[in-house]
């Protein structure tokens, strides 16, 4: 490491007015349960960070009464947040567009006061480097409660600072890689917002049907207009396209469930096959679910109740906290029995998970269970559903599997880009790899 390079206590830092580390009001100032509100000030919790975001969108919202009486935790655009209670060692950077947003208890923001000195990027970086989580590590079982690092044990945490011009090159080569990780994730998120407004358009509001029936252009190519019928009828469901029917999404599906291998036969564990849990599962950052945390061999697929699920199936979790999740599979899998798959037994799996997540709200609250929702098979067989023609099914698939696909290709780029950032992040945070090396690596990667 360079000799220029120090490390410096936070507390220090903030006696010099380099940085400030602050959390969210606790106690008496906290917002009320009746001050919070469907448009607000953003309340950031733990929860609210996922990959380096803040989730400003769906984090609650509390209300003016409430932000007036907070005088900590006020954050700001540029601060590197930081969860530091019951889910610890969650780190985000707060974009230069956000809205007002306040810490809750939970988190603590992390503010350069003096750019000069410390670059907001470089100690986003440094955050996330196992250096830093080390140091967490060690504090977060300093008590006999949940996981918790607090305020006083963060000032005392320490921060590697090399000279400036080098925290800026560290910030540009890893936020080189993270732009791209961001720009592939809106891309696929576009994607499939075209695919799903599509299939709303079609088999939702039937906009082409009601378009024919008041002599109107459809503006479709004329033989996929063809296809839609030009007035509607009554059913079970109320008004439907005439000809088209309603029943259970296993009409158009076959339902498949999953298993665990013995845990304690170690040649059942770590081998080629991936095993998704529920925690994948909903712990997927896009569509499609490529990777698993655990993996199994040959062995134990044949010597437990779990089976190979086929690429693009849907998967659903079927119980627990995060009920009614899903993803489609990136590729042929097994999984455990807290989730539920649907293959498409019309040869149009995207058409399938389009209709699952329009339905997806309905069969949850459609679900049961003690504690938790519960969905079972009755959930699906008992649901009743519009049934299109499986030739419009197939017109649409041909217009939206060009548009997963891409969605699966920017998924699979994206895990090679984050484990490139992943590798080169503790080597750059320790002065272990050369800035001009790393340089030359990234412009090749992204």
């Amino acid at each position: 490491m360079g000799g220029e390079w120090c490390t410096v206590t936070v507390a220090e830092l903030q006696r010099e007015g380099i940085l400030l580390v602050e959390d969210g009001n606790h106690g008496e100032y906290r917002p009320r349960p009746d001050e919070f509100v469907t448009a607000g000030v953003a309340f950031i919790r733990a929860a609210d960070m996922d990959d380096g975001r803040v989730l400003f969108q769906s984090a609650a919202k509390i209300n003016d009464c409430a932000r007036k009486r907070i005088t900590k935790g006020i954050g700001s655009p540029g601060d590197v947040l930081l969860s530091h209670k019951g889910t610890v060692g969650k780190v985000a950077l707060v974009p230069g567009d956000a809205p007002a947003f306040v810490c809750s208890p939970q988190t603590t923001f992390w503010r350069s006061r003096d750019e000069r000195r410390l670059d907001r990027k470089y100690l986003y970086a440094f955050l996330r480097s196992p250096l830093f989580h080390a140091q967490l590590a060690t504090r977060a079982g300093e008590t006999d409660m949940a996981p918790y690092v607090s305020l006083t044990s963060q000032r005392g945490l320490s921060v590697l600072l090399p000279p400036l011009s080098e925290q800026r090159a560290v910030a540009h080569i890893l936020g080189t890689l993270d732009d791209k990780i961001e720009l592939n994730r809106r891309m696929s998120e576009t994607l499939e917002a075209m695919a799903r407004a599509l299939f709303k358009s079609w088999f939702v509001d039937f906009d082409p049907v009601r378009a024919k029936a008041e002599g109107r252009d459809p503006g479709l190519p004329k033989h996929i207009a063809d296809l839609f019928p030009d007035s509607f009828e009554e059913s079970a469901l109320g008004e439907i396209p005439k000809g088209w029917q309603v029943g259970p999404i296993l009409d158009h599906a076959r339902l498949m469930s999953g298993g665990t291998p013995k845990t304690d036969r170690s040649e059942y564990w770590n081998g080629s096959i991936a095993w998704a849990s529920a925690k994948d599962v909903s712990q997927s950052p896009g569509t499609f679910l490529v990777a698993t945390e655990r993996t199994i061999t040959a062995r134990g697929l044949d010597g437990s109740a779990t089976q190979m699920i086929p690429a693009f199936c849907s998967v659903v979790v079927a119980r627990g906290a995060t009920t009614g999740r899903m993803v489609l599979f990136g590729r042929d899998m097994a999984m455990n029995q807290t989730c539920y798959a649907l293959a498409s037994t019309t040869e149009t799996p995207f058409a399938l998970y389009c209709r699952l997540r329009a339905e997806i709200d309905a069969l949850v609250h459609a679900a049961h269970g003690s504690v938790f929702d519960t969905i079972t098979t009755s959930t699906f067989t008992s649901s009743r559903i519009v049934l299109p023609p499986k030739t419009l099914l197939r017109a649409f698939e041909e217009r939206a599997a060009p548009l997963f696909l891409r969605v699966l290709e920017s998924t699979r780029e994206t895990r090679t880009v984050a484990a490139v950032r992943d590798t080169l992040l503790p080597k750059l945070i320790s002065g272990e790899l050369r800035i001009s090396d790393a340089e030359r690596f990234v412009g090749k990667v992204a």
